[in-house]
């Protein structure tokens, strides 16, 4: 499905799918919803996640922490469709844009979008400040996920 890369001007100025995979064989993807362009995620993608998410319009990623292939909302029921695709210039990095539905998530933690914090750029006396953007969740993740493990690494 991908073409090998070749020349700086295939890469860049080509009609050709080449994309440049990490040393781990991972490209990086943020993720947008397509109708608002908020951000909802960043995640990596390894070749057989951006084969199935091409051929099957909907998102499928690379999970570090659990060093699998992971379609996006299998388990919660929010998937993301795939609207469109876009590569950078030298295809080393994807942005999606995608339908979650007018009331869906792509955080396990429950929000909307797992961009639901900000540093308090304001916090000049110690820079250790988060602020809530977003307060309201979308689902409980206990309720949705039971005992499985918490992707989250410490």
């Amino acid at each position: 499905m991908f073409k090998k890369r070749q020349s700086v001007q295939q890469v860049e100025e080509s009609n050709e799918l080449a994309p440049k995979f990490d040393d781990n064989g991972l490209i990086v993807v943020t993720t947008v919803d397509y109708r608002t362009n908020e951000i909802l995620m960043t995640g990596f993608m390894n070749e057989e996640a951006l084969e199935k998410t091409i051929t099957t319009k909907e998102a499928f990623y690379f999970s570090r922490s659990r060093n699998a292939l992971w379609h996006k909302g299998a388990k919660s029921g929010y998937t993301q469709k795939v609207k469109e695709i876009l590569i950078d210039d030298d295809q080393d990095a994807l942005c999606l844009k995608v339908d979650i539905g007018k009331n869906g998530a792509s955080c396990h933690v429950g929000y909307k979008s797992c961009f639901y914090r900000e540093i308090d750029l304001e916090d000049t006396a110690n820079k250790s400040g988060l602020r809530f953007t977003t307060e309201e969740k979308v689902f409980d993740p206990d309720e949705v996920y039971g005992d499985e493990p918490n992707p989250t690494k410490l």
